[in-house]
């Protein structure tokens, strides 16, 4: 099991990550009945695919000998209604950790990020707009 997940109601959920203990609460969104004083579910899956982005593009640069510590990613999230769902998720990632990136290192960094497995497991009508900001 990955994680347990409880109900406190008022609209708030409590996920607990059993392997590290730690846990991180929901809300629904002020648009959904919500309070909004959490990330929401929907909140949730476009952020993780910005962190999965990020450290997948880490694995590479660890194989591959380049540094992006202090990279940035900022998340968008649009909703989109009947039926209420993500629509699309803009993603823009900002490098950092050196002053510039060869061709082969920012072909390999893309690559690892447009192939990071939330990427690959959002349904195909979720668009994800991706732009890359380099030094």
């Amino acid at each position: 099991m990955t994680s347990k997940i409880v109900y406190k109601g008022d609209l708030r959920t409590e996920m607990t990550h059993l392997q590290s203990g730690t846990v991180v609460e929901t809300d629904a969104p002020t648009d959904n009945s919500g309070k909004g004083e959490r990330f929401s579910p929907t909140d949730l899956v476009a952020t993780a695919l910005g962190s999965c982005m990020l450290t997948i593009m880490g694995i590479a640069g660890n194989t591959h000998g380049y540094n992006i510590e202090g990279t940035e990613v900022e998340i968008t999230k649009i909703m989109t209604s009947n039926p209420r769902r993500i629509g699309e998720i803009i993603v823009k990632i900002t490098l950092k950790g050196q002053d510039s990136y060869s061709a082969k290192e920012k072909a390999i960094i893309e690559n690892a990020a447009m192939t990071c497995p939330v990427f690959l497991s959002l349904h195909e009508d979720v668009k994800k707009t991706v732009g890359f900001v380099w030094p």
